[in-house]
């Protein structure tokens, strides 16, 4: 099997993923990419999402799209930026939300790493990107990856609360079994589209009312 760095629960229900072809072609793209230009996030936290929150921890499963493209932001988790820096227009509107929602004041950090402790996996569908370029790495294979990463959790766990933002996350729900999970869906946080049904979405309550009636603590957002 490729020696892929990521937490070794992840690694046994994905191990299937890294020997396949397109996986072995993804691995070179990436390689290339890194070896010859800025790519984020660095090297070593591609995999922080499954990391930070094994496999049999996960809870709730947070999907954006691609990561952060500027210096300094992106660290593996979606929606997430290190800290100390300036928050993106959809972590500012992630924020707002839940302070509307359950009350929570903005915090200093835009580290979302408290949430993936808790058990939110926070994962991008597209794991990297090259500097100052967005969906650049999009169409080598992470996504493929990423369905598969889904798709375990839908089969092996049960009770997950699924959190979809955007038409492009929402697609993802043909494969989600909504008898055994909880989807919640809304519009992207994004300024852009945050007004036409994320604000007001209640996605941080609900999924702690879900996971509350399923035995489980609730994240602390």
């Amino acid at each position: 099997m490729m020696n892929v760095r990521i937490e070794d629960s992840w690694k046994e229900v994905l191990s299937d993923e890294f020997d396949k072809p397109y996986f072995m072609r993804l691995v070179d793209f990436v390689k290339h990419e890194y070896a010859t230009g800025v790519v984020y996030p660095p090297g070593n936290k591609i995999f922080n999402a499954f990391n930070l929150c094994p496999f049999d921890k996960v809870k709730v499963v947070l999907l954006g799209q691609d990561p952060y493209h500027e210096p300094g932001q992106a660290h593996g988790l979606c929606f997430s930026v290190n800290d100390g820096v300036p928050f993106p227009k959809s972590l500012i509107n992630i924020f707002k939300e839940i302070k509307d929602d359950v009350g929570v004041d903005v915090p200093v950090s835009g580290n979302l790493t408290r949430w993936a402790e808790q058990g939110v996996l926070l994962i991008n569908s597209t794991l990297t990107v090259r500097r100052g370029s967005a969906g650049s790495h999009q169409g080598q294979g992470w996504e493929e990856f990423t369905d598969a990463v889904i798709r375990v959790l839908n089969e092996k766990r049960d009770g997950l609360v699924f959190i979809l933002w955007g038409s492009y996350a929402q697609k993802k729900a043909s494969f989600i079994d909504q008898g055994r999970h909880c989807v919640l869906k809304s519009a992207h946080p994004s300024p852009l589209s945050a007004y036409r049904g994320f604000f007001g979405c209640r996605h941080f309550s609900k999924t702690n009312e879900y996971l509350v009636n399923k035995g489980e603590s609730p994240i602390n957002w």
